[in-house]
């Protein structure tokens, strides 16, 4: 039995996106030059370059590798009956991230024709909007081995997977937040306030799983 269930409802999202992505790579392949923008440092200036076929096709085929990864994941995990617990969940996050994808593919790709696109704003713009949707989300996701806030003491208690979920939704609205804000400040700060971010979110959430282990031991 398949424990996400998928229906067209829940595919056809980003099926479209993989779709509409793999036809367009053929419009850039055929318009990009030889060598194509694709990383900028803090202050927007292009760092670095990539060949104009791997310009083209990788983010394509990236998003569908990761479409085909989240349909398979859940047979491999041997608490695979949880997720039928959440399986709304986590075709939000599915079709999420594959629309994540997509949105860079195509503000990179037509960056790369020449046209007047700020990437250094809004790339942390949609990182913090996904972050944002995610933690929303991250308090309904039930222990599994692939998906989620996965600390030894998480996968060790069911209580502390959900209080840590809870705690991680926060932290992740906050961390989408501050990533939103970033292409506001001076330049010079933008590099501290993503260190800060990523700081704030891994030291956060794994700092708290251990302390609520600990509180449970404690408790009993």
């Amino acid at each position: 039995m398949n424990p996400i269930k998928p229906t067209i409802k829940t595919e056809l999202p980003p099926i479209i996106l993989i779709l509409v992505t793999f036809l367009s790579s053929f419009y850039f392949y055929a318009r990009f030059p030889e060598q194509v923008p694709t990383h900028w440092n803090m202050a927007g200036q292009v760092d670095d370059y990539s060949p104009r076929a791997f310009a083209a096709f990788f983010f394509p085929a990236l998003a569908l590798f990761m479409y085909i990864l989240f349909l398979i994941l859940p047979h491999l995990d041997p608490r695979k009956e949880r997720y039928a617990q959440f399986k709304r969940i986590y075709h939000i996050f599915k079709t999420l991230i594959v629309a994540m994808m997509a949105l860079i593919y195509f503000i990179v790709g037509f960056s790369g024709l020449g046209y007047n696109i700020s990437v250094s704003l809004w790339m942390p713009v949609l990182i913090g909007l996904l972050f944002i949707v995610m933690g929303n989300y991250l308090s309904k996701i039930k222990p599994n081995w692939f998906m989620g806030i996965r600390t030894p003491w998480t996968l060790s208690s069911e209580e502390v997977w959900n209080k840590t979920h809870r705690f991680g939704g926060k932290i992740f609205i906050l961390g989408g937040l501050l990533m939103i804000l970033e292409p506001l400040l001076p330049t010079n700060f933008q590099l501290a306030v993503f260190i800060i971010t990523m700081v704030i979110i891994l030291a956060g959430t794994v700092g708290y799983s251990l302390i609520a282990y600990l509180q449970e031991k404690k408790n009993k």
